[in-house]
C-alpha cells in the first residue's frame, strides 16, 4: 500500500455469495447472438479449445465470443432465480469478454487526479472499479463531486464500486470536513465491540454520503514479531492490537458498523503481515514470512472477520514460505481456491494489494493481472495509474487466447458482478425470453 504525500499509506486492501457450483447452476437462456456462437463452436473444435492454436486478438479489442463457450454460462438456471448469483450469472451472458476483463480492475484516482482521466477506461474499457487514494483533504463535498462524475462514466451498464482506505490513524485518506478524524486500530481495539461497530457506522455514514461504497479496512492482522520492527503494520498501530481471538471480533464489529451505513468492507492482509519485517510497498526483493502455516493461531482472527460476511478480502503481496514458497499470497492458487475457498469457504470477491508496489516489481506488469486470476482471485487494485493499461491489456491478451482462462475471467466477473447486485450498482438482469 503506497505512502501518500502526507507519509500515509494506501492499501490497495457484507457479503458471502454461494459457492461456484452455485454459480453454475445460476444462468438462463442466452440471447440469439450468443446461442449461435455456442453451436458454432460445437462444429469447429478449434473454437473450444479441442485440439488448435487459439486465434490471436488484440489486447485492445479481443475476439468476445469465447463466452458462449464457457461452462458457466451453458447450464440454464430455473427463471425464478433471483438471487445475486444468478442474476450477474445472465448479466455476464450479455457481456463481451472485454467487457467482463474490465470488471475485474480497480483503476486509481490519486489526489489533484482529474475524474475525466479515468473517462475512457470506463468508458471504452470497461473499467468497473475505482480506488480513491491519496491525502484528499478537501472534504466530503469535494470527495463527493469526483465519485458522481465517476459514476457518470458508466452510464447504463452496472455502476462502479468506488472504494478507499478509511482505516484510522496513520491511514485515512479522505479528510476535512464531513470527515471525522479515526483513532489508530490499536485505539479502536481498546474500545468495546459495541462501541467500535457504533463508530464505525458513523465513518461510514460519512463515507456513503461521499459516494464511496467500499472501505479497505479494517486491518485484522495479528503482530506476531516486536511491534517496532513490524513495518507494514505493528510500527504503525494499523492492527487492534490484541490476540487473534481480539483482533477477530473487532474486525467484525467494524465491518458490521459499516454494513449498518450501507458499506462494504475488505478485510485484509489474508493471511496476514504481522509476522515480516519488511513493507510489501517499498521492498522490491519481496517479503518472505517464514513461520506463519496454514494452523497458525494468527489465521483464526480471519476466520472470525469471515462470519461477519465482509464483502471482501484482500490478499498480503508477501510469500509464506511455509504455506506456497513460490508465490506471493495474491498470486498462490493454494492460499485462494484451496484454504481461503476450499478450507474457509469464502466464495465472494478476493482482490489483490496494490499491484503498483514494490513487492511485485519483479513480475512484468502485464501478467499481474493474469496471475491473480489464475490463482482464484478477481479485483486486481492499482494505485498507480500507469499500471492499469499493461494490466488491462494482459487480461484482454490471455483471455482471448486461452479459453481456460477465459472461463476463469468469466467465474470472477460473475463474482464481482454479484457483489455489486448485492450492494445495488447493478441494473435489471438481462431481459428474459
Amino acid at each position: 500500500m503506497p505512502w501518500n504525500n502526507r507519509g500515509m499509506i494506501s492499501s490497495a486492501s457484507p457479503l458471502h455469495f454461494p459457492s461456484s457450483r452455485t454459480l453454475s447452476r445460476s444462468s438462463h437462456r442466452a440471447p440469439l447472438t450468443t446461442m449461435l456462437v455456442a453451436a458454432l463452436a460445437l462444429m469447429i473444435p478449434v473454437l473450444t479449445g479441442c485440439g488448435g492454436a487459439q486465434p490471436t486478438a488484440s489486447p485492445s479489442t479481443p475476439t468476445s465470443p469465447t463466452l458462449a463457450t464457457s461452462p458457466l454460462l451453458r447450464s440454464p438456471a430455473p427463471r425464478t432465480d433471483d438471487s445475486p448469483a444468478a442474476q450477474a450469472t445472465r448479466l455476464a451472458r450479455s457481456m463481451s469478454l472485454q467487457e467482463l476483463v474490465g470488471q475485474l480492475v480497480m483503476a486509481p484516482l490519486p489526489t489533484g487526479y482529474d475524474p475525466a482521466n479515468l473517462k475512457d477506461e470506463i468508458e471504452q474499457d470497461h473499467v468497473g472499479s475505482v480506488l480513491v487514494t491519496g491525502d484528499w483533504n478537501g472534504g466530503a463535498a469535494a470527495v463527493g463531486t469526483a465519485t458522481k462524475a465517476l459514476q457518470g462514466y458508466a452510464g447504463d451498464g452496472p455502476k462502479l464500486i468506488t472504494a478507499t482506505d478509511q482505516e484510522g490513524g496513520m491511514v485515512q485518506h479522505l479528510q476535512g470536513p464531513g470527515f471525522d478524524p479515526i483513532p489508530s486500530g490499536v485505539q479502536q481495539g481498546a474500545r468495546s465491540v459495541d462501541d467500535l461497530r457504533a463508530a464505525a457506522a458513523t465513518w461510514g455514514g460519512q463515507l456513503a454520503a461521499a459516494g464511496i461504497n467500499v472501505n479497505l479496512a479494517p486491518v485484522v492482522d495479528t503482530v506476531a514479531v516486536n511491534r517496532a520492527s513490524n513495518a507494514p503494520i505493528g510500527a504503525l498501530d494499523r492492527d487492534f492490537g490484541l490476540d487473534a481471538q481480539g483482533n477477530g471480533a473487532h474486525a467484525q464489529a467494524f465491518v458490521n458498523g459499516m454494513r449498518d451505513a450501507g458499506v462494504s468492507s475488505a478485510i485484509k492482509h489474508y493471511p496476514g503481515l504481522g509476522g515480516v519485517t519488511g513493507n510489501t510497498d517499498f521492498t522490491a526483493d519481496g517479503i518472505t514470512d517464514a513461520t506463519t502455516t496454514l494452523q497458525s493461531p494468527s489465521l483464526g482472527a480471519f476466520s472470525t472477520a469471515l462470519e461477519a460476511h465482509p464483502a471482501m478480502v484482500m490478499m498480503s503481496l508477501a510469500t509464506y514460505t511455509a504455506v506456497d514458497p513460490h508465490h506471493p499470497a495474491a498470486f498462490s492458487s493454494t492460499l485462494i481456491d484451496g484454504h481461503l475457498r476450499g478450507d474457509q469457504g469464502f466464495q465472494g470477491v478476493v482482490i489483490s494489494d496494490s499491484l503498483s508496489a514494490a513487492a511485485v516489481s519483479g513480475i512484468p506488469q502485464d501478467q499481474l493481472g493474469v496471475s491473480l486470476i489464475e490463482a482464484g482471485g478477481d479485483l486486481a487494485c492499482i494505485s498507480a495509474p500507469s499500471v492499469v493499461r499493461p494490466v488491462l491489456d494482459g487480461l484482454n491478451a490471455k483471455a482471448a487466447t486461452d479459453p481456460g482462462f477465459a472461463a476463469k475471467v468469466t467465474r470472477s466477473a460473475i463474482r464481482v458482478l454479484a457483489l455489486k447486485y448485492q450492494m445495488h450498482l447493478a441494473g435489471a438482469p438481462a431481459a428474459r425470453p
